[in-house]
């Protein structure tokens, strides 16, 4: 674990009005990732953004782009996503009838592998496949909305990947996703997260720039 958490701010709550200005603040912010979430109105109910507005935002940032499908099928998109600039893509295990063809498929054509769980999604599924992946992803949040209450029970999940990724030698990184703020940052520092995604929490501070340094020194 690093010293400090990699901040992935989500921009599902940016103002879409004005992108350009959104990269700028993020490219003189002290994030490492910017974090996609994608949305088909079917695996979760809402839609979001889709290939053509992410080829767009490549051109505004260099920053790591960490796309999170919330789509049915995702393995229909793979090389799409490489094409486009992704540079860690990330499918949900409740997506998958081959999740192995899958993660295999996402690291041939270039990109590095997540795996996501709902809340409800046993961390016990990922044995087997757990040294393969780049990412586990923790929803602690249900998917599909921005702003939503984070679920307490999220703490032990993190322990729980942690202590599989360690138990099988996996260079996993844990990514948190839902309700992250400067308040909780700290605990899921202290469980074992690498990667905090926050949306509302930024976008909708009134400087941005310190909002992700708080999630990143916790305030200090």
């Amino acid at each position: 674990m690093s010293q400090t958490p990699i901040i992935a701010p989500s921009i599902l709550s940016a103002d879409f009005a004005d992108m350009e200005k959104t990269f700028k603040m993020l490219n003189e912010s002290e994030a490492e990732w910017i974090h996609l979430d994608v949305m088909d109105g079917n695996f979760v109910p809402n839609i979001s953004f889709g290939m053509p507005v992410i080829k767009s935002f490549r051109k505004l940032s260099n920053k790591v782009f960490d796309a999170h499908l919330m789509i049915e099928k995702p393995e229909r998109y793979v090389h799409n996503f490489k094409l486009i600039g992704v540079d860690l893509l990330t499918v949900h295990y409740e997506t998958q009838v081959h999740l192995n063809r899958t993660i295999d498929l996402i690291k041939r054509v270039g990109m590095k592998a997540g795996v996501a769980l709902n809340p409800h999604t046993p961390v016990s599924l990922l044995k087997d496949i757990i040294a393969e992946l780049d990412l586990v992803l923790i929803m602690s949040v249900n998917p599909g909305y921005s702003g939503q209450k984070f679920i307490e029970h999220s703490y032990d999940k993190i322990r729980e990947v942690k202590d599989l990724i360690i138990a099988n030698n996996s260079t996993a990184l844990i990514e948190v996703d839902g309700g992250v703020n400067a308040d909780n940052a700290p605990k899921l520092y202290a469980a074992g997260a690498d990667v905090l995604v926050a949306a509302s929490y930024i976008f909708n501070h009134d400087n941005p720039i310190k909002a992700i340094r708080n999630l990143k020194y916790f305030n200090q």
